[in-house]
């Protein structure tokens, strides 16, 4: 890994991507390649081991206000990252959980939910009948919307502790991320939602 002030080139991309993201365009394949080759040069530390470091699964929402690396401390290499809209423990996360844990000796569930999420603005009824509407098919799954992300993380806390399939059920910790604050709020089975 390179250390030291950042090159001009480097600094001239990372201007061009500021511009970009004020212009809310999508990455292009070039920004791709560039960011790529710059991380590698500046970041890449070579081969990591397959099991996390710090033997923790993290399940949160896709959220791109939610930088979770940084939030928790985190560093690649250290734990198993699973992100979908609302940090919700579908079947799919369950199955990606039991694999972090049976394959992967991971011992511990961080999850992560967040004030202002998409699936508290929407209605589960209309974003199905809007699909039907479009495609004349009924989509086979549920969205999962919700109105209380405090609420939710209970739920999805109980979800993972009645589980059969994992083996580790006791080390769950869940938190609301405040998109206004910055700060992670920790939710406990009993306690309700903090008062604004």
């Amino acid at each position: 890994m390179h250390h030291g002030a950042a090159s001009p080139n480097v600094t001239q991309r990372m201007t061009d991507a500021t511009q970009n993201r004020l212009k809310q365009q999508p990455l292009s394949r070039e920004e791709i390649r560039r960011h790529n080759a710059d991380w590698v040069h500046d970041q890449f530390r070579g081969m990591l081991p397959l099991r996390p470091a710090r033997q923790t699964a993290v399940v949160a929402c896709m959220d791109s206000r939610m930088p979770i690396f940084g939030l928790l401390g985190l560093e690649p290499g250290d734990a198993h990252i699973i992100r979908n809209a609302g940090g919700i423990v579908t079947d799919d996360v369950l199955r990606s959980l039991i694999l972090s844990q049976r394959a992967m000796g991971t011992t511990s569930i961080v999850l992560i939910q967040h004030t202002d999420c998409g699936l508290t603005k929407i209605s589960e009824d209309t974003m199905r009948a809007e699909l039907e509407a479009a495609t004349g098919l009924a989509p086979q799954f549920s969205f999962e919307t919700f109105r209380d992300p405090w609420a939710n993380v209970r739920q999805s806390i109980r979800r993972l502790r009645l589980s059969p399939f994992l083996l580790h059920r006791d080390a769950i910790i869940g938190f609301v991320y405040d998109v206004g604050s910055g700060r992670l709020n920790e939710v406990s089975l009993d306690a309700e939602a903090p008062s604004a």
